[in-house]
């Protein structure tokens, strides 16, 4: 190992990474020289080269092109990385010669945003005005992805989705617990608990399948005897699923009740009182292994860890926010 990665420290060259990239999305030598402004005899012994140093050929040649094998996925993955790194270190140059103070790209799960991301990143930008903010929010699986691209710095979601969780660093934060909602302007709900089999007559707007919420509704209606309804409206929008509960009074939903509670103190949702049997699932702070983190990122993930411990854990929806003192 040690020897490879001298050969590679001393000869690689961005040109070859780039070379493996276009072949793997054009799957013709050909066709990645031309893209490259490359001959492709030039090509064709960069690619000799670059599997020399690896001492393993890199592609297999089909009817279809030229398709990576298993060490080809392997390198054209880390070329990627290594291409994205060097466009936002550029990125991060350009805008602090700029004086915009660089950039900070942050994935997270609909859960963490309200309790968690918003309080750290209003801490951060009074801190640091300039600074360049991206929030992606998706399912933790997805954001892993694109951390592993490079395309976010740190991702507040869950590791265990992963298939090697071993790549990351994990420090948990807190729990993202869930609330069955309807509109405001649903008839009023008995105070004490109400059971998923009480909400037969109602329609739900659910999740899609991919996502881990669909399953734990689920799971949530086999424990309560009950089968998935045939008729849902399916939705990854918050928005849309909280303006289809305001339509309609027929319909239900589930949501994180930090996300919840949003809507519920606009009065715009109500809590429907269903005690849901599922643990709440724990979420945290996930990072690369072997990667660097910049001064931006550093800085918001402190900011994290020091949020009090009832602000990750998400705050009961109808619970106020503390008032602020006064100076």
């Amino acid at each position: 190992m040690k020897n490879t990665l001298n050969v590679l420290l001393s000869k690689l060259r961005m040109k070859q990474l780039q070379l493996l990239i276009a072949l793997d999305d054009l799957k013709s030598l050909h066709k990645a020289a031309g893209a490259m402004s490359m001959t492709q005899s030039a090509a064709s012994k960069a690619l000799q080269e670059l599997e020399s140093m690896l001492d393993a050929p890199l592609f297999e040649r089909s009817k279809s092109g030229m398709i990576p094998n298993q060490l080809g996925h392997c390198v054209i993955r880390y070329a990627r990385l290594m291409t994205t790194d060097l466009t936002a270190l550029c990125q991060d140059v350009a805008e602090i010669r700029s004086g915009r103070g660089g950039r900070l790209a942050i994935g997270a799960i609909m859960g963490a945003i309200p309790e968690c991301v918003v309080p750290a990143l209003n801490q951060l930008h009074a801190a640091q005005p300039d600074l360049s903010v991206e929030v992606v929010e998706d399912t933790s699986a997805r954001m892993l992805q694109q951390l592993d691209d490079g395309r976010l710095d740190l991702v507040i979601g869950r590791a265990a989705v992963a298939a090697d969780p071993s790549k990351y660093h994990y420090r948990p934060l807190g729990d993202e617990p869930l609330s069955v909602v309807v509109g405001y302007g649903h008839p009023p709900l008995p105070k004490k608990e109400v059971k998923l089999r009480d909400l037969a007559g109602h329609r739900w707007v659910m999740y899609p399948s991919h996502m881990p919420l669909h399953a734990l509704l689920e799971r949530e209606m086999d424990l309560a005897g009950l089968r998935m309804p045939d008729n849902p409206v399916s939705t990854a929008s918050t928005f849309v699923t909280v303006a289809l509960l305001q339509s309609s009074h027929d319909l239900v939903s589930l949501l994180p009740t930090a996300i919840a509670g949003l809507f519920v103190r606009q009065k715009m949702l109500r809590l429907v009182p269903v005690k849901l049997k599922s643990p709440s699932q724990t979420f945290g702070i996930v990072t690369r292994k072997g990667g660097v983190l910049s001064p931006p990122a550093e800085q918001f993930i402190d900011l994290l860890c020091a949020l009090p411990v009832e602000q990750a854990q998400g705050r009961s929806p109808e619970r106020p926010a503390r008032k602020q003192k006064t100076a």
